[in-house]
């Protein structure tokens, strides 16, 4: 359920994207009536209305999660907070320029953010971020969680690369094929990953398991 709530703001992006892209005229119209009075110019062209609309509902889905865990009382992670100042900020320069660029290199900021924190925490202040997060369900050597810190600390920043090489690059001037990139390929690298370090570390959790 938790992944799911994470995955809110993407698959909304998305989704919304899909469907405006295939009603360009009836997203165009939405566009111009509700965002127009927010873009430089005062005027946007008919294909840059699905990026326009599934921004702005990126924005307000990560504004509806800050709210609702703020009413449940529940605690809002810090990667929460920087996913929204990020997502505003690169989302409303997107708006207001009517260009998709700002979006595009988004994931890239907020993946260097983390890798920089991580980096930030366990260089400087001696401090894992990925052993607070991961330690209640695996005990590993101190010398294996800085190697599992690192790790995520070069593959975020590595993440962040393949984001602009996929956008100014591969997908180059094709805004359709990023937006699929974003949440199968982006994803689909973090799942892989992820499945990998999990299967270099079964041994520490075998050994466990025996103790």
């Amino acid at each position: 359920m938790k992944l799911l709530f994470d995955f809110f703001p993407i698959l909304l992006f998305f989704g919304v994207f899909k469907l405006a892209e295939v009603y360009q005229q009836a997203s165009f119209g939405i566009a111009t009536t509700y965002l127009g009075g927010l873009v430089a110019g005062g005027s946007i062209k008919p294909d840059q209305a699905p990026i326009m609309i599934a921004t702005v509902v990126a924005i307000v889905a990560t504004t509806f999660q800050l709210v609702y865990l703020k009413l449940r009382g529940r605690k809002i992670d810090a990667m929460l907070w920087v996913s929204f100042l990020i997502i505003t900020f690169f989302g409303g320069m997107t708006i207001y320029f009517h260009d998709d660029t700002f979006i595009k290199w988004k994931p890239t900021i907020i993946y260097w953010v983390f890798a920089f924190a991580m980096g930030v925490a366990q260089f400087g202040f001696g401090k894992n971020l990925m052993r607070q997060a991961m330690e209640a369900q695996i005990k590993l050597p101190e010398p294996v969680w800085k190697n599992v810190g690192l790790s995520w600390m070069v593959f975020f920043f590595a993440l962040g690369l393949v984001n602009l090489l996929a956008a100014f690059v591969i997908f180059k001037g094709n805004t359709s094929a990023w937006v699929s990139f974003k949440l199968f390929g982006i994803n689909g690298l973090l799942f892989v990953f992820i499945i990998v370090q999990t299967l270099m570390l079964s041994k520490y959790i075998e050994a466990e398991k025996q103790a």
